[in-house]
């Protein structure tokens, strides 16, 4: 059973997105530049945030979180929250910055871009990313989150081998 804080966040987020996707259409596509819905607006908060679980307490019991790049994906909460600490331990100042939202029924494509300072690293990077959120049926859980970047230009603009990885993955542990 979710703890009352965790409860209380999830109705808070529902509400929020519930008000910010009340006016589209349900099948239609429609570009939201000037109203970002709810649901994306938290997902990037969370992003950009220090709680690992901010992140998680946005999916489904069973959501899946895919990170294209690197060829890895995560199910659940927990992993998914696993993965946002993962992402803090190596990039300093991760950071989402949505441009352009696309809803079309229960799925919102992002254009955003995504940056930070991978550790050890030369340079920061900044480079574009597209996501693909598939929503619930009230458009405030995410069912499915697909993130598109290119890894190439991250380690790029970084100033890294095109086959550099992380130290940890060097040592064996999963990414």
């Amino acid at each position: 059973m979710a703890s009352r804080p965790l409860r209380t966040l999830t109705v808070l987020t529902c509400a929020a997105a519930l008000s910010a996707t009340a006016t589209t259409t349900a099948h239609a596509a429609q570009d939201t530049n000037r109203r970002t819905p709810g649901i994306v607006t938290a997902w990037a908060r969370a992003w950009n945030g220090t709680d690992p679980a901010a992140l998680g307490a946005l999916f489904t019991a069973d959501g899946t979180y895919t990170d294209e790049a690197v060829a890895v994906t995560f199910r659940g909460p927990g992993e998914i929250a696993g993965w946002k600490a993962r992402a803090d331990t190596l990039i300093a100042g991760v950071h989402v910055t949505v441009r352009t939202t696309r809803l079309d029924g229960h799925r919102v494509t992002v254009r955003a871009l995504y940056s930070g300072h991978l550790k050890g690293a030369p340079k920061p990077f900044a480079v574009p990313m597209t996501t693909v959120l598939d929503l619930d049926a009230h458009h405030c859980r995410i069912t499915s989150d697909q993130d598109h970047y290119s890894l190439a230009t991250v380690l790029a603009q970084s100033g890294l081998p095109a086959d550099w990885t992380p130290p940890a993955a060097r040592d064996g542990a999963a990414a």
